[in-house]
């Protein structure tokens, strides 16, 4: 079956100033969750996530994904994003992973917003108003440190133990006044190489 679905939120947020000093653009940061009734709750250990994965995953993938590009203005307007979830106190973090890792749910994001990097993600489990944190990195450009962000909010009423929070994130532009280089910089002075980043031998 589709995901239970109790409710959905959208989290908007614009960074007008920082540090003190007035953004030239203003740094965007949006949020689409969905709360959704755990469907392994109740089961004990369930050997098998596949076909409740199949099941839940890319509907939940096709309507956050929605909400973001509504909310944004577009697919192209998307330049950060990543993905989040939380599952309820008597899940597994495996379950919560379950959902967000899994091409049945980013692809309909990724493919969205023309995307070649990999969706930065964080899976944790908690309480209802546990801290929802969806880092994000640049859609097409996994060095460019501009774009390292993290959205952080919380639902107050979520999850509830047999429930998991699921969650797409997106920036329109990087952080306000960024000025600490892209990781290419540290490569050329350092002379490593992309492939190698740490020089191991």
């Amino acid at each position: 079956m589709p995901a239970e679905i109790r409710k959905t939120l959208l989290h908007v947020e614009d960074t007008l100033i920082e540090g003190g000093k007035i953004a030239e653009t203003p740094l965007k940061m949006i949020a689409a969750i969905a709360i959704i009734k755990n469907p392994w709750a109740g089961q004990g250990f369930v050997e098998d996530l596949r076909p409740a994965i199949n099941d839940c995953a890319p509907g939940l993938g096709e309507l956050l994904t929605k909400m973001i590009l509504d909310a944004a203005g577009g697919g192209d307007k998307v330049e950060g994003y990543g993905k989040s979830a939380i599952v309820g106190l008597d899940g597994e973090v495996e379950h919560a992973s379950a959902l967000i890792h899994t091409l049945r749910f980013g692809n309909h994001y990724r493919e969205a917003v023309g995307a070649k990097s990999y969706l930065s993600f964080c899976n944790t489990r908690g309480p209802a108003n546990a801290p929802l944190l969806i880092p994000l990195m640049d859609k097409n450009d996994g060095g460019r440190r501009s774009h390292y962000l993290t959205i952080q909010t919380s639902i107050c009423d979520a999850p509830a133990a047999d429930e998991i929070v699921i969650a797409l994130g997106a920036s329109i532009g990087g952080r306000p006044h960024h000025r600490i280089g892209d990781r290419y910089q540290d490569l050329k002075e350092l002379g490593h190489d992309v492939e190698n980043p740490a020089a191991v031998k």
